[in-house]
Formats: structure tokens, C-alpha cells, sequence
């Protein structure tokens, strides 16, 4: 389940993109980023204007993260642009975690009257060029760079719908998972005087 992030989830940010190793640093930023680097990344994200979304596995660990900036609008009635960027921690590849961030993200973008879906990578970073050509985007390679454009349609009633069932059943999902790792700790601490 995929849930939207908010400023308060920054701490869980921080300690997602900091357990990244060197190489998967330079697939998500585009080079070797230093930990300071990334703690201002964090810090600078602003959640009023761009969207977060996050996974979490059963431990409530942040296992992956999608970034969905807008682009500044242009004064020339052209639609609005937005940039979207991903990571997936070792342990939750391969199970679909980025595909479903990406989906949410567009579905965002759609409904926020976003005519265009960027995305932008290095070109041998195989994941995201994976999940470029399964949404169909038109991928443009330079100089060891790539860049996937995907054209949204508008905002209908379904999308907007079904955004608000995907975020309320991720906001269950998260509460659930709480209250299970919470009723565990309780048992667990209760195993010692048995």
C-alpha cells in the first residue's frame, strides 16, 4: 500500500535514503551523495507544494520512497509538469514496490492537473528505465542520461475516486500494522514474567 508522507514522516525520510549504499545513491540522485547532502535534501522538501508517497513494510520501516515535484507553471498556458523520482530499499525489490509508487504518483499528477509525467535517470539504471517503458512513456537517452515523458490524460470522477480509496486503504494498512507491532510488543514484554 502506498500512503501519502507528510513532514512529520521526515525522520523515516532520513533514515530510508541514508541505508541506501553508495550505488544505489548515485541511481536515485544521480551521483555519490554524502549523508550531509541528503539530510538537506530532506529538510528542503516541501510537502505543502510537492507530494511524498511512501511503502512500509510490517515493521513500519520506510522501504520506498517517490518524490512527485511540480515544475514551476509557465506563463503560457502550457499544462503543468511534474518530476518524479524513486528508491526501493534492497530487502522490498522486486516485489513491485516502485511500479506502485509510480502508479500513484501519476494518478496524482493526473488529478492535479498535470499534463506531463517526467522522469529523469541515468541511463543504466534499469529499474526505472523497467517502469518507463511499462507506463508506455517516451524515454529520450543522452550522454549516459535518460529522460521518460508520460502525457496524462485529465482528471474524471474514476481517478479522483480512486485515489481516495488507494490513500484511505493505505492509511488502514499503516494503522493496522501499528497496532499489530504494538500488540506484539505488549506480549513480548509480558513473555519475560510467565
Amino acid at each position: 500500500m502506498v500512503r501519502q508522507l507528510t513532514a512529520a514522516d521526515r525522520k523515516r525520510l532520513l533514515a530510508h535514503f541514508i541505508a541506501l549504499d553508495d550505488d544505489d545513491r548515485v541511481l536515485r540522485f544521480g551521483q555519490r551523495t554524502a549523508d550531509a547532502v541528503i539530510e538537506n535534501y530532506v529538510r528542503s522538501i516541501d510537502f505543502s507544494n510537492d507530494a511524498v508517497f511512501g511503502v512500509f513494510n510490517h515493521a513500519l520501516k520506510l522501504v520506498g520512497v517517490g518524490h512527485l515535484a511540480y515544475l514551476p507553471v509557465r506563463d503560457d498556458d502550457s499544462p503543468r509538469t511534474a518530476e518524479f523520482g524513486l528508491s526501493v530499499s534492497n530487502e522490498a525489490r522486486g516485489a513491485g514496490v516502485g511500479s506502485a509508487l509510480f502508479a500513484r504518483a501519476a494518478m496524482r499528477s493526473r488529478n492535479s492537473g498535470v499534463g506531463t509525467l517526467y522522469m529523469h535517470c541515468l541511463s543504466h539504471n534499469a529499474t526505472m528505465m523497467h517502469i518507463a517503458r511499462k507506463a508506455g512513456m517516451d524515454i529520450h537517452r543522452d550522454y549516459g542520461e535518460a529522460d521518460a515523458y508520460l502525457t496524462l490524460p485529465p482528471a474524471d470522477s474514476a481517478s479522483i475516486l480512486g485515489e481516495m480509496f488507494q490513500e484511505q486503504a493505505a492509511v488502514f494498512d499503516y494503522a493496522w500494522k501499528r497496532q499489530v507491532r504494538h500488540a506484539n510488543k505488549f506480549l513480548e514484554s509480558l513473555m519475560p514474567s510467565l
